[in-house]
């Protein structure tokens, strides 16, 4: 796909990008390779092909779910400077 110099020029003021016309033709024919590349992948048939989520056949190491430190919320909520029912009380930040 050729883009025009006033698309390069549409997109960059859009982007509130400043470009010369050096910067503005060198954008415009990265981003028409760029678009070939696309419409060339496009054209690829992909019919009957099974989406992955993943290159590999990978599977995920998993560890059991247990508990491995001692519950400190006493602790934790007695150097509190504010609590109330358990909760930690802050300044309102937001109005």
């Amino acid at each position: 796909m050729l883009l025009a110099k006033a698309d390069v020029q549409k997109v960059a003021r859009l982007a509130r990008l400043a470009m010369n016309e050096t910067e503005i033709e060198s954008a415009r024919s990265q981003l028409s390779g760029i678009f070939d590349l696309i419409a060339e992948m496009q054209a690829v048939d992909t019919q009957g092909i099974v989406p992955m989520s993943h290159a590999q056949d990978v599977s995920q190491r998993l560890r059991e779910d247990v508990v491995t430190e001692t519950n400190q919320r006493e602790l934790f909520q007695s150097i509190a400077p504010q609590v109330e029912s358990g909760l930690y009380l802050v300044p309102q930040v937001i109005e």
